[in-house]
């Protein structure tokens, strides 16, 4: 959505499980040999970007390699920062670098945190994801005090929600409650297209654009434009 706005950025698979890979129909041949390099900070520059269908928006494909990687930069002085070092060059070439990370918070998010300007936390409208979140919200508070001072949480995006459930409506109104303005108006609901959409290979904008999902999450690049425009 942010590359359908005349935005030209990159999104980083940092996850193992390679999902947001997958979810542009690129294979695990996908990029180059030099990618495991840049996503450890020993590489330089963004060889290993792959093209996708949509204009602008290029994906540095990870995928089960990022598992040792977790492990190999562990016992080295400062490998907090190696992911950072490796996504140095890409900012001269792309207004955004989205990171995506996995589900856990472990070593490979640190790293991304270390990496990142700000944080956009997507919380699943469940009541486990509340616990989640507050893990997340410690960890963030360590890494901004020891690591990255200047990491800023820029907003939490509620997703998967479910207007017909009251557990969806009590989660939304909770952390409304508790977080106030970083909270998204914009609420990408559960939504089959959503969820179709990786098996065909495409970002749901691709797939059904006219499906609620596809423009809520037009609605949320609204917003994160608008964000910067506020910044600037």
């Amino acid at each position: 959505a942010m590359a359908g706005c005349g935005r030209r950025g990159v999104l980083v698979d940092f996850d193992p499980q390679g999902n947001a890979r997958t979810g542009f129909g690129i294979g695990l041949e996908g990029g180059d040999a030099n990618r495991y390099r840049v996503l450890a900070g020993e590489g330089r520059g963004g060889g290993g970007c792959c093209k996708t269908d949509i204009g602008g928006l290029h994906v540095l494909a990870g995928g089960v390699d990022l598992t040792g990687g977790g492990i190999g930069v562990g016992g080295v002085e400062l490998g907090e920062f190696r992911f950072r070092k490796g996504l140095e060059p890409l900012g001269l070439d792309y207004d955004y670098i989205f990171i995506d990370c996995p589900p856990s918070l472990g070593l490979l998010t640190v790293n991304a945190l270390c990496a990142a300007d700000c944080v956009v936390v997507p919380l699943q409208c469940e009541f486990y994801a509340l616990e989640g979140l507050s893990q997340l919200m410690r960890t963030i508070n360590m890494v901004q005090q020891g690591l990255n001072k200047d990491l800023l949480i820029q907003g939490i995006v509620l997703t998967m929600y479910d207007s017909r459930n009251k557990l969806s409506e009590m989660v939304a109104n909770d952390v409304r409650s508790h977080f106030g303005k970083l909270v998204y108006t914009t609420v990408i609901p559960g939504n089959v297209r959503i969820s179709e959409a990786p098996s065909f290979g495409q970002p749901v904008l691709l797939y059904d654009a006219i499906s609620a999902g596809a423009q809520a999450y037009v609605a949320l690049a609204a917003e994160l434009l608008s964000q910067e425009k506020e910044a600037a």
